[in-house]
């Protein structure tokens, strides 16, 4: 029977052996099934078997597959979320450690998961991303996207970092911290959760700024629209005192003047779930909402 998935892309979790017996298993899940299965770099070095497998880089496969499924955990997912959003490609999660808020697949049930999301029994959602620039003496030096959060924050030095912010161009205050987590409402669960913010319902088009132990108790959380634009001016005078974090996994080092650009990316992600998806009770079993005292 036809379904819209024939070209599926595998990624894996890069270094974890763990990801092998699962990869093994979905890739001849999916020959059996007569998919076109492109392996990511990632996941090609697990496999037992690659004979007459087509090893593809990432911009590859985003410019070929129909389907990515990337076998890991959410911070796997945070990493192809970046590189695949931009092609609009669909992407699944399996979950190989604790439940997952993005990753929600068990390798368990992923055979007749399979079976109903390549039936057309599934649930889509759209994710907003942040795009985040660094401008130095007027010149743009860094790009970089994050599904979670762009975080500006000290981390070479025990002491306060000094951030001037503003949204559209509207001077909002100025922040003595340890820094700023800028969230989608996907990255509210993580580490703006940890700060102090408060949880977004995913399809809530918003952005959250969470200050990161403030020195003025009074700097609080601030919900604003996506459509906003966020400047952060880096003060100071310590040339290594600050840098900028995309989804804990891209770092880019401040100086004093750099001015921060973010605002939400023009393209979203596309995330498949199994057609039971509540995210209401994903929340409740990883927070422990329903534990008693």
């Amino acid at each position: 029977m036809d379904h819209p998935f024939q070209t599926i892309g595998l990624i894996g979790k890069h270094g974890a052996v763990a990801v092998a017996d699962t990869l093994n298993r979905l890739r001849d899940d999916l020959r059996e099934r007569g998919i076109r299965v492109l392996l990511d770099e990632s996941a090609a070095a697990y496999l037992s078997d690659r004979s007459g497998e087509t090893v593809v880089d990432r911009h590859a496969l985003a410019g070929q597959a129909d389907l990515a499924i990337v076998v890991g955990g959410d911070g796997t997912l945070l990493s192809a979320a970046r590189s695949l959003a931009e092609a609009d490609v669909p992407v699944l999660g399996v979950n190989l450690g604790r439940l997952g808020f993005l990753a929600d697949v068990s390798p368990d049930e992923m055979h007749q998961q399979l079976d109903d999301i390549l039936a057309g029994h599934y649930a889509e959602e759209r994710r907003s991303l942040l795009h985040a620039s660094v401008y130095r003496n007027g010149l743009s030096v860094s790009e970089s996207d994050a599904l979670n959060d762009a975080v500006i924050h000290k981390w070479d030095i025990a002491r306060m970092i000094e951030l001037d912010v503003s949204i559209d161009g509207r001077f909002v205050y100025a922040l003595r911290a340890d820094g700023l987590i800028v969230s989608t409402p996907t990255g509210s669960t993580a580490y703006a959760l940890s700060g102090g913010g408060p949880i977004l319902d995913p399809a809530l088009q918003a952005v959250v700024l969470v200050p990161i132990c403030p020195h003025t108790l009074s700097n609080r959380p601030i919900v604003v629209s996506d459509n906003a634009t966020i400047e952060v001016l880096v003060r100071g005078d310590d040339a290594s005192q600050a840098q900028i974090t995309c989804d804990g996994q891209v770092n880019f080092g401040l100086v004093a003047a750099d001015l921060v650009r973010i605002s939400r990316k023009p393209h979203d992600l596309r995330l498949i779930h199994p057609s039971n998806h509540d995210h209401f009770d994903i929340m409740r079993k990883k927070l422990r909402w329903a534990e008693q005292p």
